[in-house]
């Protein structure tokens, strides 16, 4: 007796697609591991200390933003001697003159905090190595925000991105 040829064909199109999606949903759930947010915290500045602390009302604080994890993750390290290798949140005074730049050659940046932004102007900050961003940081608080770093000829979607925590302290530390 014959089996249905196309019966055939299309079980075996339906396992492989099941396949590809259970694939798919195991590589995304283990593609970027969550760290927990500071902001979480319900006094997150008690986060904050000379080790991570950039710049004040005099002293500007430079965030530099490269690629990491073979360019498929970003890293922001402010000039802050010192600076931990794994960083918890950067914390800032209000009233600092902050400058986003791109590590390196050829680095472009584009810096996200959704609705909320600390900084005035507001909005997505967007620049590079060779066009570094200057923002005043004006409302106090614990930010969520995503930063990605672009090499030349990127595809929109396609920088190093990864999600951070800020915190503008409550007073000019």
């Amino acid at each position: 007796m014959k089996g249905n040829p196309l019966l055939a064909i299309g079980s075996s199109l339906l396992l492989g697609l099941i396949g590809v999606l259970l694939m798919d949903s195991t590589i995304t759930a283990n593609d970027k591991k969550t760290k927990p947010s500071v902001c979480a915290n319900p006094h997150p500045e008690q986060l904050c200390t000379a080790a991570n602390t950039c710049g004040s009302s005099s002293s500007p604080c430079v965030l530099e933003v490269k690629r990491t994890g073979g360019g498929y993750d970003s890293s922001v390290t402010p000039n802050i001697p010192g600076f931990p290798k794994e960083p918890g949140p950067i914390c800032i005074a209000p009233g600092t003159s902050v400058t986003w730049k791109g590590e390196g050659k050829n680095t472009g940046i584009m810096v996200d905090f959704g609705s909320s932004s600390p900084f005035d102007p507001g909005g997505t900050i967007m620049g590079g190595s060779d066009r570094p961003v200057t923002v005043q940081t004006k409302n106090p608080g614990c930010y969520k925000y995503t930063v990605g770093a672009c090499n030349p000829g990127s595809i929109y979607g396609m920088c190093g991105d990864s999600d951070f925590d800020l915190i503008v302290t409550g007073s000019g530390k």
